[in-house]
């Protein structure tokens, strides 16, 4: 059968065209206006709580070096603020958590800027990882590449009842480097991780809810109460015990059961000689809210 050239330039048009279509965006105007400051840090609750946006609505919240430096810069900030107690990370507006690295800014990368960007990006998410005070995603719409990976790397995700999470590297000649080869198979299995990993086709939130990568969902005007309600909650308790918890989990995690166990008794003992655990114990029998003192770190 004879294809015209004419012909054939059609249909790989439409085949490129329909290959984005899944995704639902694509890389933002190159004229478009810069925010003054790509990622908002504010503390609320007497500081105890950090909120950290991601913030390039009109790029779909997607990440350049700059923002991955100043989300790096965010992170350390709150790590030596023995105030914070919790961390919530989310992006402005109602599309995107974020749709990962910035497309068009690496479109013009030399390979030497593209290495440095990715050892860029390297540090903030170990930073993310690496942070002793609890931290949750509140992801509030697509939530793609990166952006999905950046979720990944926070102790838990409560999402939108709208919001997407999909893995499209392999679509444009990548495989994934931020951490869901490790991490999605650990949330949602390795069959369906491989599957997201290997397509690029996006899961929904309810779906990932099901699966158990998403702890809570809430529609879209009530995500942020729920992250305050959730944050608030964290920070009541005492922040040296919920540390020490986190620690217990991230350093059990793969470890031989006895190993495992272990490390959690270390955490427990740690907690048990820690004046608020006369704190709390006090409060219940006081019928009254406990006053914890400020992790020393």
């Amino acid at each position: 059968m004879t294809v015209s050239t004419e012909g054939s330039m059609m249909t790989a048009a439409a085949l490129t065209n329909d290959r984005w279509k899944a995704l639902d965006f694509s890389a933002p105007s190159a004229d478009a206006e810069e925010p003054e400051s790509s990622v908002l840090l504010e503390y609320r609750d007497d500081g105890r709580i950090a909120v950290i946006t991601l913030n390039r609505p009109h790029a779909d919240n997607a990440i350049t070096t700059e923002m991955g430096d100043r989300l790096t810069e965010a992170v350390e900030e709150i790590a030596v603020r023995t105030a914070v107690r919790v961390v919530v990370l989310t992006g402005a507006g109602d599309r995107a958590f974020s749709v990962g690295s910035d497309l068009r800014q690496r479109n013009a990368m030399t390979r030497e800027g593209w290495l440095r960007q990715r050892q860029a990006f390297d540090r903030t998410l170990y930073t993310v990882r690496q942070l002793r005070k609890p931290l949750f995603a509140a992801v509030n719409g697509i939530a793609y590449g990166g952006g999905s990976e950046l979720a990944q790397s926070c102790d838990f995700i409560i999402a939108a009842d709208t919001a997407t999470f999909g893995q499209p590297e392999a679509m444009i000649g990548l495989s994934a480097g931020g951490g869901s080869p490790v991490f999605l198979p650990r949330l949602v299995g390795t069959g369906r991780a491989l599957q997201m990993l290997m397509t690029g086709d996006p899961i929904t939130a309810v779906e990932a809810h099901r699966l158990g990568m998403v702890t809570e969902l809430h529609a879209p005007s009530e995500l942020a109460a729920a992250a305050e309600r959730i944050a608030r909650k964290i920070a009541g308790n005492s922040p040296t015990a919920v540390q020490a918890v986190k620690r217990a989990v991230q350093l059990g995690a793969g470890q031989p059961v006895e190993q495992a166990i272990a490390i959690m008794m270390d955490a427990h003992w740690r907690s048990a000689i820690h004046p608020d655990r006369a704190e709390g114990i006090g409060a219940f029998n006081d019928d009254r809210d406990p006053v914890f003192r400020d992790a020393d770190y």
